[in-house]
């Protein structure tokens, strides 16, 4: 029997975790109701972000945004725990190119190995 299972996660603001998703090339829409057609009572599952008609991230009592799909049915290349470590590189990515900006630093490049570690280096003139 298929189901929406959930994976936490640490991620706690939603713009970064939109921009993250985009990022990553994802068509992002917000609060959406994911159905499950595959299981005969037709689960449904309210989200605040949703990647798809199975696939969203809902903010739990943490307050902290868990991924909500049917495993069964993913159809990512990768698997789930894959994808939400790439979300969450993106996350950072975000969080430590905005923190530096907001310090008066400007993002000189930008650079991602083949084992996708992301490198940033930033300039600021005095």
């Amino acid at each position: 029997m298929s189901h929406f299972s959930k994976i936490r996660t640490k991620l706690k603001d939603k713009s970064k975790l939109i921009k993250a998703l985009q990022l990553l090339q994802c068509i992002v829409e917000e609060n959406k109701e994911l159905v499950n057609p595959i299981n005969h009572q037709h689960e449904k599952v309210k989200v605040d972000i949703s990647i798809g008609n199975d696939i969203g991230f809902r903010l739990n009592k943490e307050g902290e945004y868990e991924l909500v799909a049917d495993i069964q049915t993913w159809n990512f290349s990768i698997p789930p725990r894959r994808f939400i470590e790439n979300i969450t590189q993106q996350y950072a990515r975000s969080i430590i190119t905005e923190a530096v900006e907001e310090k008066g630093f400007t993002i000189a490049e930008e650079s991602t190995t083949i084992d996708n570690e992301i490198t940033i280096t930033a300039t600021r003139w005095q």
